[in-house]
């Protein structure tokens, strides 16, 4: 389904299919031996960091790429000359038997594109900076202003479209957040709309050119604003395109660690559910070599299904735009597309911490131990909930736990008294009707678990409606259509709402809650019900690297969307690790902040110093900082603009020189390497942002 909104006030269909899964057919575009976008799988890319005038490192690097199974390799091409050595490094790689595409991507110079183009299978260009000088200012531009540097962009840029036309080469226009123009931000703002519009200019001349082997690419070191901004290019561009062109996915200034996999998972996973992307790169700040098996990881789910599907996998565009004009008429979203708005919801409170209104998000894992040990469960829930921690600490805020049987309810009694104040953070679910209105007396959040067929008789809504525990109402998703649990729970909530009960959470439990609980917004929003939901992932199997992407996906893009006021996890993962990756996920949405945000490059040939280890040296100094966001960045490409939203930055500015930034105000240019981390600590601290470590 697809609806026909409103965004920036112009009515703008979004094509795409948000309750089932179905790839976005778009134009197949050539690169090299393999192609792009049609019917082909989604393909993974990644960058070399290496210098690119050093050809035999570059050259050793592409090789280590190209055994790890990267299906297109990027080189950074600041100058002509590097444009120039491109020929050595492509002729090598040849000669080795490697023939894996190659791209050259050019931000600001013409000249350096109009010779790279000559040696590799694809070009990046950034409508942001190529043929602009960006001195990143927020002066304003006249219609005049405006068209006249456009119009100098048309000049520079025709003749590299006209050469890759004719040497069969195709081209990615890439956009990034952080390297908008001023001409651009000065119109728009360094916003979603402002990335488009950059990337539908250049698209624009590219069609004047009658030169159609492009894709597009909308990159950000903020998900959701990455998230938007795709979504958006979809929606405009295949309304005034001539053909829907394949996309590059990827979230930029991801990080590294667990961190930069949960955030580059989100975000393109985000868009791969919504059946947008043809190719991606996860950019780590790590060796180029780690982000291929993540970025296989991510798109392998996808290209099995397409596999399995064939043909039928794909949705062409027009009868998706034409299903969403008919649908728009009968329903609505349940999220917006192109902006974050949280799911406006009631708010439970004694329940050991409110959920919903306008709390934060709360976490919640659950004991593998059996109430049949209760002296082990016990030790477990304690180091779940670890109570000597401070109260805002990285830690389970409700712990759930499970019982079968009415001869359980006595060992329950006596375990939460054991428990003491902690009682209220306990949550005790049930299958069984009879046995769950037996619990509502005795705990401060009950839940029952529902599957499909199941019948629930009216003393259950009788008991609901006494005083009590507040109730959750779970349906568990294992084989149902993504229908099922919003018919059924939407229901149920309905019959409550109307006897006035308040006390009520809805969720989904599942390895693939996305689908289902977008479905269940959407019934809720229709029937103008504002109870709290809750996502619950539970993986039984797969190893942790798997539970980690997947659950990204599923449950992150939910909360990118506003929808989530409880993050659940049932892994059998240790509980570290859970807590931990669901801290990850909300932070990586930007609706909780629980730990410092690092928002550091991969690198490239513009870097000049060992970014993974200053990375690994700031953390170090400053992780203890909760909420501060830090920009490091190895140039001056996206450096101010994708630290839009950072507090302080550090960003490389030549050979052992780097500048460092409060907000988007340079304060420190070009000082020695050396000296840098202990300024940006004096930074911190001058602007009242430093606390000394526990």
């Amino acid at each position: 389904m697809s609806l026909e909104i409103s965004t920036a006030g112009h009515g703008i269909d979004y094509p795409v299919p948000v309750y089932g899964y179905r790839r976005r057919f778009t134009r197949e575009v050539a690169f090299g031996e393999i192609a792009l976008g049609g019917y082909q799988p989604i393909r993974v890319e990644s960058m070399t960091t290496t210098h690119t005038m050093d050809t035999v490192a570059t050259v050793a690097q592409c090789r280590r790429l190209y055994e790890a199974g990267c299906e297109i390799i990027r080189l950074t091409v600041p100058t002509e000359k590097d444009a120039e050595n491109l020929k050595n490094i492509r002729e090598q790689l040849r000669r080795d038997g490697i023939r894996t595409p190659l791209v050259a991507d050019i931000h600001f110079s013409a000249r350096a594109a109009m010779k790279a183009v000559e040696f590799v299978e694809n070009i990046r260009v950034n409508p942001g900076n190529y043929a602009t000088g960006a001195k990143f200012t927020s002066d304003d531009y006249t219609d005049e202003e405006y068209m006249a540097e456009l119009d100098k962009v048309r000049t520079e840029f025709a003749p590299l479209v006209r050469k890759a036309k004719e040497l069969g080469v195709s081209m990615r226009i890439g956009t990034n957040h952080g390297s908008l123009s001023d001409r651009t931000v000065s119109r728009f703002g360094n916003s979603p709309e402002g990335m488009v519009e950059a990337a539908l200019e250049f698209a624009r001349l590219c069609e004047e050119e009658q030169y159609h082997d492009v894709l597009f690419s909308m990159k950000s070191s903020n998900v959701r604003v990455m998230i938007q901004a795709y979504r958006l290019l979809v929606a405009r561009a295949d309304a005034e395109l001539k053909y829907a062109y394949p996309l590059h996915l990827g979230v930029t200034e991801a990080g590294d660690g667990d961190e930069g996999r949960i955030k580059s998972a989100m975000g393109i996973g985000a868009l791969l559910e919504d059946g947008l992307g043809d190719t991606i790169r996860v950019s780590l700040t790590e060796d180029p070599v780690n982000e291929v098996p993540v970025g296989f990881a991510i798109v392998r789910k996808y290209n099995d299904y397409h596999l399995v599907r064939g043909d039928n996998a794909h949705l062409p565009v027009k009868h998706v735009v034409e299903h969403g004009r008919k649908a728009a008429a009968h329903g609505m979203l349940p999220f917006e597309p192109f902006s974050y708005a949280r799911r406006a919801s009631c708010r439970i409170d004694g329940a050991g911490y409110p959920i919903g209104g306008d709390t934060l998000p709360r976490v919640e894992t659950a004991a593998t131990a059996s109430i049949a040990d209760p002296e082990g469960l016990k030790a477990e829930i304690l180091r779940r909930l670890d109570p000597e921690r401070p109260v805002d600490s990285i830690r389970s805020e409700f712990v759930g736990i499970s019982i079968g049987s009415v001869e359980d309810l006595p060992v329950l009694e006596q375990l939460l008294a054991s428990l003491g104040g902690l009682r209220d953070r306990i949550v005790v679910s049930t299958a069984d009707t009879a046995l769950f209105s037996w619990l509502l007396p005795m705990v401060s959040r009950a839940r029952l678990d529902i599957v499909e067929g199941e019948s629930l008789g009216a003393d259950l809504f009788d008991a609901i409606q006494g005083p009590g525990a507040a109730v959750e109402l779970c349906f568990i998703h294992e084989n149902s259509s993504e229908n099922v649990p919003a018919e059924i729970l939407s229901h149920l909530a309905a019959k409550l709402k109307a006897k006035g009960v308040q006390r009520v959470l809805l969720s989904v439990m599942s390895n693939r809650p996305l689908y289902p609980v977008r479905k269940l917004a959407l019934e809720l929003k229709k029937s103008g019900i504002d109870y709290p939901v809750a996502v619950r992932y539970r993986q039984r199997v797969g190893d942790r690297s798997a539970v980690l992407i997947e659950s990204a996906i599923q449950t992150g893009t939910l909360f990118c969307d506003g929808i989530g006021d409880l993050l659940a996890f049932e892994t059998g993962l240790p509980a570290d690790q859970e807590v931990a990756i669901a801290f990850n996920i909300l932070q990586a949405a930007r609706i909780r902040m629980s730990k410092t945000e690092f928002i550091s490059c991969p690198g490239c040939g513009r870097t000049y110093f060992e970014l993974e280890k200053t990375t690994a040296l700031i953390k170090q100094r400053v992780s203890h900082l909760k909420g501060l966001k830090i920009g490091i960045m190895g140039c001056i490409v996206n450096g101010p603009g994708e630290m839009a939203d950072a507090d302080f930055g550090y960003v490389g500015s030549g050979k052992g020189r780097v500048s460092l930034y409060v907000g988007r105000e340079c304060v420190e240019e070009n000082m020695l390497e050396e000296a840098a981390l202990e300024r940006l600590i004096e930074l911190i601290r001058q602007n009242g942002k430093w606390v000394d470590p526990a």
